[in-house]
């Protein structure tokens, strides 16, 4: 049986949200993201990118490209709102899906051609979308992820492209290399510096020449120029929640030890978080008294892996639910509904220098574990 992919992708999400509470941003260049010069851009609309203005780029250098863009500060429970909404349609009507982030999701619709055309069922699905919701989508369909996911990217804005079983490769053929999922900013030059612009030039190489100039990463962009991809479909589901408690050799009511130890346990959380590409959207503090009553409480929250996001809920939902004043045995902090996705950092609220920091840290600890490095605010008086 011949599998039947399909990616989903919600054109310019943040923009197109916005656009639905106030039509006066609609045709305009606009930029989410924070106020302030130090901050980045979350999103942009089509009309600002034409002025060379991408996500996660310094606010200050997009409004110098794109003078006349106006600034909205992003919301991010109200995205989340509409993510979830979108969710509940496609997860009503499609059996197997896999949330890639709070605009994508893969669908497996492999073996429902028996009962429906699977061409024609996503192309009612797309329309029903959009009429619920006001929200562009647009989406690609075929044998695998990585040719869907790039056959969306040809489809856009508010399109739909369907690439048939044996023709993954010419359809790839004319494409940048750029448009493979996994050439990013490191290795695009490092091809290029070889000669290699589009897809097709890497169709006719040795797998084994890439093996030796990019290792494993290599035979993995060569599969995927070449339309190979076995990799699954993943309900979000599967992974649903992560979490750390810590037990005191002696019972304390000493708040700073408890705020340090809880950031800790956040911190760590966050970067397992980023390390396996996933978000959280619910957080849940656990106390455990000296005689042993057990009390937890949880809040929603917009899809993040942010440390400072996640943070400032924890030690509000602490606040709230410490209220016997008794000596504390054990403390905990769980992160649950969990999705894949690389949206890493608050980028409504988080400086530049801040998501510098976060990369930079992760990027040690990827070498020299976790406990190489610490945020200050896990020891030091806020």
């Amino acid at each position: 049986m011949e599998r039947t992919i399909v990616h989903c992708d919600l054109d310019a999400f943040f923009v197109s949200v916005e656009r639905l509470l106030n039509s006066d941003l609609v045709g305009k260049p606009v930029l989410i993201g924070g106020n302030s010069d130090r901050g980045v851009v979350a999103s942009c609309s089509y009309e600002a990118r034409k002025f060379g203005v991408h996500s996660a780029m310094p606010m200050r250098l997009a409004r110098q490209l794109c003078p006349e863009a106006i600034l909205v500060r992003g919301d991010h429970d109200l995205y989340s709102k509409y993510s979830n909404i979108v969710t509940e349609i496609i997860e009503e009507k499609i059996p197997i899906v896999e949330k890639a982030s709070i605009d994508e999701h893969y669908l497996d619709m492999s073996g429902m051609d028996k009962f429906f055309g699977t061409w024609k069922l996503t192309q009612e699905l797309r329309q029903r979308i959009i009429k619920e919701t006001g929200l562009p989508i647009s989406f690609g369909l075929s044998t695998n992820k990585t040719v869907s996911k790039i056959a969306t990217g040809e489809a856009k804005p508010c399109g739909e492209r369907k690439v048939d079983g044996g023709t993954e490769k010419p359809f790839l053929a004319p494409l940048s290399i750029r448009k493979i999922p996994g050439i990013g900013d490191k290795t695009y030059p490092l091809l290029r510096n070889m000669g290699i612009s589009h897809i097709y030039t890497l169709q006719q190489m040795n797998v084994f020449t890439m093996k030796q100039v990019l290792g494993e990463n290599g035979v993995s962009i060569w599969n995927k120029a070449n339309g190979i991809d076995k990799s699954a479909v993943v309900p979000f589901h599967q992974q649903k929640s992560m979490s750390k408690e810590h037990t005191f050799e002696q019972d304390t009511i000493d708040m700073e030890l408890l705020r340090r130890i809880m950031l800790s346990m956040v911190d760590e959380l966050a970067f397992d978080l980023r390390k396996d590409g996933r978000l959280t959207s619910c957080v849940t503090v656990k106390i455990r008294y000296s005689n042993f009553d057990t009390h937890t409480t949880q809040a929603k929250m917009a899809f993040t892996s942010s440390e400072r996001t996640i943070s400032e809920k924890v030690l509000q939902l602490f606040h709230k639910l410490y209220s016997k004043r008794m000596l504390i045995r054990l403390i905990g902090v769980k992160f649950s509904n969990l999705i894949a996705g690389s949206y890493q950092a608050d980028l409504f609220d988080d400086t530049l220098e801040d998501i510098n920091l976060s990369k930079a840290m992760d990027k040690i600890r990827m070498r020299y574990g976790h406990h190489s490095v610490v945020r200050g605010f896990a020891l030091l008086n806020p």
